[in-house]
């Protein structure tokens, strides 16, 4: 229990870091917006709906710096290296990226509903108070529009009381921007739901890539400075602290008041993603050299169950155990690039991919060489990027859980304990090895040339662990999981079941291979 009390622990501090700084963004701009002089104009307009948007922006720029970095696999590959030495807590918060990239856009769609919604009642606002002829502050702020300086000094964006919110919507910066991000939003989050991923992921992967248009909207969406308020200048000449109460003598000649002037607020979101949008683009780019190496196809296996196995050469190629690359093949598609788990082991001349049918792509893939063409058709190749399996050989004993295909990423580690084993490789820490095949009627295994066979059927996991714990009962014990979240919550259960309050004990440790 003792690691895995650890383990939750950092995770939790790791998110209720991420929570508090949202929360302290949120409530230190709106602070700031509802009780600073420079918006008390325009907070006569608009009430606390101004504060309830600008706060919403805030943490919208915050967890768009933030949305980006989890996908950096480049980035993440280098601090899993760096990081080799640190302990298995912190290299283990590695592997969440793809979770704590959802809850970044969980956090990016609930700031843009408040961002939307109080923008729906500034613009309510902004006209009504255009419309209104009472004499009113708000009424008399929202007719103020003249030119000073070569600066416009309006307060409120309708201009006249004809003019209809849409249209200030549609045919300005702020707004268009904002129905363009909304839209490319919307697309994302529905088209990146389980079910069209799994089903449908060539909709997912395109649809996911509107991210571009997100951005570039997100970076210009300020720019318009359709939010004011009141120039500094301005501020120290007419206080609204004192001239406030007497806005109807702003236009008496020797008035100690006048008119205020504004300004638009400075653009703020391109200044919060333009490092994280760089350090992407500069992943893409050596994404897409790595990429445009030859990939020599140096043999094409069938097997049974439409598994297609592909061994591969690249130079300079370099991977280490239960590593993933991405797959290319331009004659299907040039823009669809797909994960697939390494199954070769590291001391093998060759790196290899196992393929099943599952979707449009990959029928297509396996139709292409099942045909035998004449050339084979080409294939491009990114990476290898790493996942928590490589952590492997750090454990005493480890136990490999696949479920369906997902039993290739163990592939490679089988076959690398093969390897050290004959080669009294005296750095291997793992005492025993677990065994994962597929019990197809041949000789050896398809996947790892092991005359071992898999026995069908659920395992008693209880019996299993209980085992574990009385055989090793001094040992750190790795799990690791290609499979089903199902399956992958009944063993992290065990994991926290069967270890031991004393860290001098046996303690088994959870791993989940995400992609």
């Amino acid at each position: 229990m003792g690691n895995w009390v650890v383990n939750h622990w950092f995770s939790v501090l790791f998110l209720a870091t991420w929570l508090g700084l949202n929360v302290f963004l949120f409530v230190h701009a709106f602070l700031s917006y509802e009780k600073a002089d420079k918006y008390y104009y325009t907070r006569e307009i608009l009430g606390s709906a101004l504060a309830w948007a600008r706060a919403s922006a805030r943490c919208l720029n915050f967890n768009s710096m933030l949305i980006l970095l989890p996908v950096c696999r480049n980035l993440l590959s280098f601090l899993r290296g760096t990081c080799s030495f640190c302990r298995r807590t912190l290299r283990k918060q590695l592997d969440h990226n793809l979770t704590f990239h959802k809850l970044v856009a969980y956090m990016i769609c609930l700031h843009t509903a408040i961002h939307i919604i109080a923008h729906l009642f500034n613009f309510e606002h902004y006209s009504k108070s255009r419309q209104a002829t009472d004499g009113s502050l708000a009424s008399v702020l929202s007719i103020l529009s003249h030119q000073e300086k070569g600066k416009e000094s309006w307060l409120n964006p309708i201009s006249s009381p004809n003019m209809t919110v849409e249209y200030v919507t549609f045919t300005s910066i702020a707004g268009l921007t904002g129905v363009i991000i909304t839209i490319a939003l919307v697309l994302m989050v529905t088209s990146a739901v389980e079910f069209i991923r799994r089903s449908y992921f060539e909709v997912f992967w395109y649809t996911h890539h509107v991210f571009i248009i997100y951005f570039i909207g997100l970076g210009i969406h300020g720019i318009g400075g359709i939010v004011r308020g009141q120039t500094e200048e301005s501020l120290n000449a007419s206080h609204p602290h004192r001239c406030a109460e007497s806005f109807k003598q702003w236009d008496v000649h020797d008035s100690h008041c006048k008119h205020p002037q504004f300004e638009g607020l400075p653009a703020e979101s391109w200044k919060w993603i333009l490092a994280p949008v760089v350090l992407y683009i500069f992943e893409r780019i050596l994404r897409f050299y790595r990429s445009q190496q030859k990939v020599v196809i140096t043999k094409v296996v069938m097997h049974p169950s439409k598994v297609l196995e592909l061994q591969m050469n690249k130079r300079g190629f370099s991977m280490e155990v239960g590593q993933y690359i991405f797959v290319n093949c331009p004659s299907i598609s040039y823009l669809e690039w797909h994960p697939f788990t390494l199954t070769s082991a590291p001391e093998e001349d060759f790196f290899s991919i196992h393929i099943r049918a599952a979707g449009d792509w990959t029928e297509n893939l396996i139709r292409a060489f099942e045909q035998q063409q004449s050339p084979i058709p080409r294939i491009e190749v990114d990476g290898p990027f790493g996942t928590v399996s490589e952590d492997v050989f750090q454990y005493e004993v480890a136990v490999l859980v696949g479920a369906g295909i997902g039993v290739t990423p163990f592939a490679s580690v089988l076959k690398s304990i093969w390897y050290k084993f004959r080669h009294a490789d005296h750095n291997l820490k793992t005492q025993t090895a677990g065994h994962a095949t597929l019990n197809f009627d041949k000789a050896t295994d398809i996947l790892t040339g092991l005359k071992q066979k898999t026995s069908f059927g659920r395992p008693m996991w209880d019996n299993e662990f209980s085992t574990i714990a009385n055989a090793h009962p001094r040992s750190v014990v790795g799990v690791f999981l290609c499979g089903p979240q199902a399956l992958a919550k009944s063993l992290s259960k065990r994991c926290h079941q069967y270890s031991s309050l004393d860290p001098r004990k046996v303690q088994f440790y959870f791993n989940k291979e995400n992609f």
